[in-house]
Formats: C-alpha cells, sequence, structure tokens
C-alpha cells in the first residue's frame, strides 16, 4: 500500500484574512459580539462626529446600525459631511449618510429613520434591541429622555458634542458592568504560586535540584528559574522556622542567597537562570490576596444572592468566590513566563500549570453546574465563558455605572424640571474643580465649558443666560475666577465657531468614541470612566469621572 496524501492545510477564511489585525486585538469572541451589534445613532445638528463614529464602527465589522435624523441635506452639510454628495441636496440626511456609509463593508446592515430625535424616542417600542445608543449633543437632542430610556433598558450611552476646535463625550454604562477581559499587562498576570506548591510540582523541584551542587556547568545553567527559587525557599525556611522571607529586607538576604549559588568560575562569568531568579525574587514571592476589583465582585449583592435570572457573570463570580473561601487562593491560571532552560524541562513544568490549571477549572465548573441546577437554570453557562472568567479572574473589573453628567432643568431637554435633580451633580462637579483647578493646565475648565453649552443650546427661549453666566452657575463664582483666563478662553471658540463643527476635529473625536464603543460592545479592555474631553488646540485629551 502505497504512502497516503496528507489533507491539504486549512488557510485562514476570507474574513479571517479581511479582520486579521483586529482578531489580534478581540479575538473571534470579541468579533462575534461586534457582529451581533445593532448601533443607534440620534443625529442632529451638524452631525458630523455621530456619522464619523459610525463609520470607525462600520469598518470592524459591527452587525447593523440605526441612524435617526430629522434634518435634509443642505449646502452647509456639503462642506462638512463626507458620506454626502450635491446629489444628495434636499434629501433626508438620515438616508444619504446611511446609504454611503454601507459602502464602507457591504456586511453590514443599515438603516435610516427621517424622523426628530423626540418623536423617535417617544414612538418607539423595544428599545432593547439596540446594543449601543450615539446620542449627538444639540438643541434638538432630548438628552434627558433618552438617558433615562437607556438607563431603564441598560443600554449602554454615548453622548457626543463636538464645537469649533474642541470636543466632548461621556459614557453612560448601566449601574454594574462588569469586565472579564480586561487585557492587563502580561507582566502583571505571573501568577506562579511559589509560596503554595503542589505536591506535582514540589517533586518536580526535587528531582531537578536534589544533587545541584553535583550537576554539570550545562545542566546547572539551564534549570529553570522557578525551580531555583523554590530550591532556595527550602533552604532558607531550614533557618528561618518553616516561614518564607516576608519583607524588604529579609527578601534582599534571599536574593543574596539565591545570586551566591550562581556558578562564575565559567565563560560567562555567571549564570543566567540564576540571574532571572534573583530578579524574580521582590515580584514573586508575595503571599496570595484578594485584588481590590474582585473584592468589589465578591462584595456585591448580586454575587451573594443568586436567583433563576442572575447573569452567567454573577454566577461564576459567585463560585469563584467559594472557591477562593476555601483555598485562600484564585482559580490558578496556567501560564508561564519565558525564562533559560532546557526544552523538555520547560515543557514538563508548562504541563505541571496547566494541568493545575485545568484541575481548579474543573471545580469551578463542576460548582458552577451545581448553581445552574439548584436555581432551575434551562440553559448551561458556556465552559468558555467560565475558562476565561478563571484565568482572568485577578483582574475582572467591576465599573458602577452612572448617568451621563447632564446638568439642565429645562423642559426641552427632555428632562424633569425639578432643580433639585441637578443639585448633586453640581456638587460633584464643583468638588471636582476644587481639586483640577489647581492644576496648570488642567482640561476640567473645558468639560465644565461643554456642560454649560449643551444646557446653553437646550434652555426655553425665556430662560436664556450667557455661557459664561451658566458656567459661573455650575462651577461656582470663586472656581470660576481662579481659572477665568482658561474659561474665557474656551469661551470665545465656542462662541466664534457658533455651533459649527470641524470635520478633522469630528473625524478625530469619532474615532476615540468608536474605540470607546468597541471596547464597551466586546466588553474588553476598561472603557473611560466616565467623561473625555479633547482640545484641538493644544492637542490633548483628558478623562474626568463626573
Amino acid at each position: 500500500m502505497g504512502p497516503t496524501t496528507p489533507p491539504p492545510l486549512q488557510g485562514p477564511t476570507a474574513k479571517e484574512k479581511k479582520y486579521d489585525r483586529q482578531l489580534r486585538l478581540w479575538a473571534a469572541s470579541g468579533q462575534l459580539a461586534l457582529e451581533n451589534a445593532h448601533v443607534l445613532l440620534l443625529n442632529s445638528s451638524p452631525g458630523i462626529i455621530g456619522v464619523e463614529t459610525l463609520k470607525n464602527l462600520i469598518l470592524p465589522g459591527i452587525g447593523s446600525f440605526t441612524i435617526v435624523d430629522e434634518e435634509l441635506v443642505t449646502e452647509r452639510d456639503l462642506g462638512v459631511n463626507f458620506f454626502l454628495t450635491e446629489e444628495s441636496l434636499g434629501k433626508p440626511r438620515a438616508t444619504e449618510s446611511c446609504r454611503f456609509l454601507k459602502e464602507l463593508n457591504p456586511e453590514v446592515q443599515g438603516h435610516a429613520r427621517h424622523q426628530s430625535v423626540e418623536s423617535f424616542v417617544e414612538s418607539t417600542q423595544g428599545f432593547d434591541k439596540y446594543s449601543l445608543i450615539l446620542l449627538v449633543a444639540s438643541s434638538k437632542a432630548y438628552p434627558g429622555r433618552v438617558a433615562e430610556v437607556a438607563a431603564s433598558t441598560l443600554i449602554p450611552l454615548f453622548y457626543i458634542h463636538s464645537v469649533g476646535f474642541y470636543s466632548y463625550f461621556s459614557l453612560q454604562l448601566p449601574d454594574t458592568f462588569p469586565v472579564v477581559d480586561t487585557h492587563p499587562d502580561p507582566a502583571s498576570t505571573q501568577d506562579l504560586r511559589l509560596l503554595d506548591p503542589w505536591p506535582e510540582l514540589i517533586e518536580f523541584v526535587r528531582s531537578k535540584t536534589d544533587n545541584l551542587e553535583t550537576l554539570l556547568d550545562h545542566d546547572h545553567g539551564h534549570i529553570p528559574y522557578l525551580l531555583l527559587l523554590l530550591h532556595y525557599l527550602d533552604v532558607w525556611k531550614e533557618s528561618h522556622n518553616g516561614k518564607p522571607p516576608a519583607d524588604y529586607k529579609e527578601k534582599k538576604e534571599f536574593k543574596a542567597l539565591v545570586e551566591k549559588g550562581a556558578r562564575t568560575n565559567n565563560a560567562e562569568g555567571g549564570e543566567e537562570n540564576f540571574d532571572e531568579a534573583a530578579a524574580a525574587v521582590l515580584k514573586s514571592l508575595n503571599p496570595p490576596s484578594l485584588p481590590n476589583g474582585l473584592r468589589d465582585v465578591f462584595d456585591h449583592e448580586e454575587c451573594r444572592s443568586l436567583n433563576a435570572r442572575s447573569a452567567n457573570f454573577w454566577i461564576i463570580a459567585n463560585t469563584i468566590c467559594n472557591f477562593y473561601s476555601v483555598n485562600n487562593s484564585l482559580p490558578l491560571p496556567g501560564a508561564l513566563p519565558d525564562m533559560k532552560a532546557q526544552s523538555a524541562d520547560y515543557i514538563k513544568l508548562q504541563n505541571i500549570y496547566k494541568s493545575k490549571a485545568r484541575h481548579d477549572l474543573a471545580k469551578v465548573t463542576s460548582e458552577v453546574r451545581l448553581s445552574e441546577k439548584k436555581l432551575s437554570r434551562t440553559e448551561e453557562i458556556d465552559s468558555k465563558e467560565i475558562e476565561a472568567f478563571c484565568k482572568g479572574a485577578a483582574f475582572v473589573k467591576l465599573i458602577r455605572g452612572q448617568k451621563v453628567p447632564w446638568v439642565g432643568s429645562s423642559s426641552s431637554s427632555g428632562g424633569s424640571t425639578d432643580d433639585a435633580e441637578d443639585a448633586p451633580k453640581k456638587a460633584r462637579i464643583q468638588s471636582l474643580g476644587k481639586q483640577e483647578l489647581r492644576i496648570e493646565d488642567s482640561l476640567f475648565p473645558l468639560a465644565v465649558v461643554f456642560l454649560a453649552y449643551a444646557d446653553a443650546e437646550t434652555a426655553s427661549p425665556g430662560g436664556k443666560e450667557s455661557l459664561t453666566e451658566r458656567i459661573q452657575n455650575l462651577i461656582g463664582l470663586a472656581e470660576y475666577e481662579k481659572a477665568a483666563a482658561s474659561f474665557d478662553g474656551i469661551v470665545a471658540e465656542m462662541e466664534r465657531a457658533n455651533g459649527a463643527e470641524l470635520h478633522n476635529i469630528s473625524a478625530l473625536t469619532g474615532g476615540m468614541v468608536a474605540q470607546e464603543a468597541i471596547k464597551v460592545i466586546t466588553k474588553q479592555y476598561i472603557p473611560i470612566d466616565n467623561t473625555c474631553v479633547f482640545d484641538g488646540i493644544a492637542s490633548r485629551s483628558a478623562v474626568f469621572r463626573i
């Protein structure tokens, strides 16, 4: 019988080729979340920033979008909106923008509604079909009511504004918005458990270091540094009542003990694996502790009190909380850093860590299944979701969302007319102002001016105040006077622009908003909390929690 022909190698699909670079950032799970997303743009005023944001979401492949805009295309639009042509004049701006945006990515579905934001919000049922809302600030934005709808339906909302050389956006998230895949710095994710080794690891250490002094130079210089640290920990404990080095002074002494074990009578004048071991002492010999972010999760009421409607996140979090209570440690991630070692030893060490990680994962999964049974849930949580939580448990982030920092009680805002609702918001702004306005060149005045500007746009005709008066009312006269020059300069530019957008500023800001929107949609990386401003004159941006 002749040799069989091996099967052809399967190359990347057309979609994988198309989205190759972004798949490296948020993987297939993130891409799937994007493709299932439906983004709603509530557009008004010039509206360039909203269209530019959509552009940067359509290109990476959101599933669909809807544009709501009551305006007809004018000559003014043609000068700043690149998704309109002369043939668009007099036609609904939503329809024309949608038509050209869809050309960017044929796989994305686009819809247009020639309708005011107010009538759309009040007449539409079933907002829960939308994954994200983009609200462009203007006198017709209806922000108070939109924020209420977004909050009641748990839909993330971006409130975006661009005037002249300045731009601003705020993010409103649900009360609790957990992010598991935060993509921390790889250097900070190492969990080696050197102070709590398990039997398989201890056995491997002894097999490689019992005759450490008699090993050949080649073998001695290729012992993985993890094994060296564990070996010298045993040596240290013999003279310290069985206790590992506890403080900085003892760790420095332990580091000297490790360095002393290196052989220097060789061509290199030392051994790289011992250098790696010494360098890892301060960051690797720390007792297990519960990260603050995860403590917030474990302390949350939704984690402690599960029910049949509990989200998958809380069921897994509850199980891992119980795991930590029993084991005084989180499930082992199982990843190892690079190190000098012989290939066979490194692979063996990898397998020991991966085996322990699989063992911990199996424990957690088993407990999750028991919880599902107790809660009478009919659909099992995906095993991959449990695994992702176990691997990233130490870096889980629970974001506590709050409404966009809208301040303005006029009826045209679509919100409440009760001035008392604005008081806590103004108090937060004034408190933050006392800190920020001490900092030279702080961009906090820009955030305050945008808040006051938006309020001025939506004020009723009988309640008009100058923009400066609104800023003083918002931040307080004393704080205003501390940075009067900054406030006056920003006001002058805003009044010069007279509500107009510059395409380059809106295009850049649209990219920033889209980047944050992708974080929210994919639930990967950590989005801003909660307000960002951009100064196009100084080319600087800043984030504030208002």
